[in-house]
């Protein structure tokens, strides 16, 4: 339906245009000495169609060319987040099934690729949460390996994080922390 309406309405243009352009007797004169140009009427607003067009097409091209830039650290930054997010993922994962020295250096990496996210500028909404929880699957792994001054360690890092209550946006992560510890 979409297109026959588009069809319609290009029909509708076509027939406009050629009853504006098909019996149009206007010149213009252009005046460069020494010498004169006389072009049609049609033809001068063809020219300055596309002139238009070529302008618009070129502003484009320098707007996207300047803002490229801010588009790759975009990326990057957005990169460096999805792989904070699938460490934290690959954590849980490795601690459920019992790996856990896997679990411990996934929850590292998160810890760690977040800390590379903060140094970059990027603020995550949920940056807090993702530490405590980071902290807190490394001490839970700790405990299973039985390194109880690493689980200690993160327990604490875990209490210190959940403990700002004015930047933690849910209050049940400090009551989770707290519970598992």
């Amino acid at each position: 339906m979409r297109a026959a309406i588009w069809l319609l309405a290009l029909f509708a243009v076509a027939a406009a245009v050629a009853l504006f352009a098909g019996n149009n007797q206007g010149t213009i004169t252009v005046f460069w000495p020494p010498w004169r140009v006389d072009l049609s009427l049609n033809l001068v607003l063809v020219i300055l169609l596309v002139a238009f067009v070529l302008l618009h097409a070129a502003l484009r091209a320098l707007a996207a060319l300047f803002s490229l830039p801010k588009q790759a650290r975009q990326w990057r930054l957005q990169q460096k987040e999805r792989t904070l997010h699938a460490a934290l993922l690959d954590a849980m994962v490795q601690l459920i099934s019992g790996r856990f020295s896997r679990a411990r250096k996934a929850a590292q990496a998160a810890l760690t690729q977040e800390k590379t996210l903060a140094a970059l500028g990027a603020s995550l909404p949920q940056a807090q949460q993702v530490r405590v929880l980071s902290h807190l699957l490394a001490a839970e792994s700790a405990q299973a390996l039985q390194d109880k001054p690493a689980r200690d360690a993160h327990l604490q890092q875990a209490l210190n994080e959940s403990a700002d209550r004015a930047v933690l946006s849910s209050p049940e992560t400090r009551e989770g922390v707290q519970l598992r510890a």
